[in-house]
């Protein structure tokens, strides 16, 4: 390695800084990532004030602010509670759940195409999905349940394929690459055996979107994510140190497959519950994990930053979707889906001059 090499590498990567509190107890913090985190986190909230104000009935960000304190008259109170807020409220978990998934199966795979999107879950909690529309003529809340069987069902299935004594980054990609090829396959089938009733309602689940979200879908997943994410964040470190490897992840005392194993079935149930909730959001899980890690410049999962940037991405595309087309309002799927298609492909002709593919 050069020496302009390692110049480049050092100001790309800042040095975690140690902090111990009265009590004994010590962890390590990068000031560059916190303030990030603290950015985003602005963002996202500065954009659900903006979405929770836009509509027919336009409000101005103090007046949000006011009614969701409990000052706004008896109008406010209700378009903001009962209607703008709970789509605000699935679009910021959506958001968290899939960047937080993503920067998981990235981690693991140790590839930045490692995502939900590519490794076939997504496609699994789709394929569950229409088979209760399809087959079933079932409810929003069947639906729902199908969505999260086939996104669990998908990720054992990857997990067992691509076992061999350990599951390794490579082969979980090709396995997963597989798996979603075939599962694209089933779903366009399903498709083609639908009526025109079934088949309609099963291509506008497939758009991905927040129009008509209720509280019915925020308290579920707002205890999936309460209980998960804290979960995938306290095993951060162990993630951290099975990026240098598994012998290397063994040596210093990781239980490695145990860990694997809780963090992908973690994921995989943040990604199911997410697309339970507002369909397959295309590219979120992809992107989020990748600029949060180039906005901190910092090493690792970088779990908390991807979480939040893929709250903040999902809300700016929502945003985008209501009010950049005029009369016209997009689902929010097709956004992320022009925005991250774009995005994967810088990525790849990064990946290649770089000559990681």
């Amino acid at each position: 390695m050069s020496a302009t090499t390692t110049k480049e590498t050092a100001r790309a990567v800042r040095p975690a800084r140690a902090v111990r509190t009265p009590g004994g107890y010590s962890f390590r913090t990068h000031p560059r990532a916190a303030v990030v985190v603290l950015v985003l986190a602005a963002l996202a909230a500065g954009a659900a004030v903006v979405l929770i104000g836009s509509g027919d009935f336009s409000m101005t960000p103090g007046e949000v602010v006011t009614t969701l304190f409990g000052h706004g008259t008896f109008q406010q109170e209700f378009i903001v509670t009962e209607l703008r807020l709970p789509r605000v409220l699935v679009g910021l978990l959506v958001g968290a759940a899939l960047g937080a998934g993503g920067a998981v199966f990235q981690t693991i795979s140790r590839n930045p195409l490692g995502s939900p999107d590519v490794l076939g879950f997504g496609q699994g909690a789709t394929v569950g999905a229409l088979t209760v529309i399809v087959l079933f003529h079932g409810g929003a809340a069947a639906v729902a349940g199908g969505a999260v069987v086939g996104g669990l069902v998908t990720g054992l299935a990857v997990y067992l394929l691509a076992w061999k004594r350990g599951v390794h980054g490579f082969r979980l990609v090709l396995v997963g690459i597989g798996a979603a090829a075939m599962l694209t396959a089933v779903t366009q089938y399903l498709i083609t055996k639908a009526n025109l009733v079934d088949a309609t309602r099963a291509v506008v689940w497939m758009t991905g979107s927040l129009d008509g979200r209720d509280w019915a879908q925020v308290w579920p997943l707002l205890a999936v994510c309460a209980v998960l994410l804290p979960l995938v964040y306290g095993h951060g470190p162990a993630l951290r140190v099975m990026e240098m490897g598994d012998d290397a992840a063994c040596a210093l005392g990781v239980r490695v497959e145990r860990v694997r194993l809780l963090l992908m079935g973690s994921a995989v149930l943040l990604v199911a519950v997410a697309t339970a909730a507002a369909g397959p959001i295309a590219f979120v899980s992809l992107s989020a994990p990748q600029l949060a890690r180039r906005l901190t410049r910092s090493t690792g999962p970088n779990l908390v930053a991807a979480t939040v940037m893929g709250a903040a991405l999902l809300l700016v595309a929502d945003w985008i979707a209501l009010d950049a087309f005029g009369d016209r309002q997009l689902p929010v799927g097709v956004v992320t889906g022009v925005l991250g298609g774009c995005y994967l492909v810088w990525l790849l002709v990064t990946e290649r001059k770089a000559g990681r593919i």
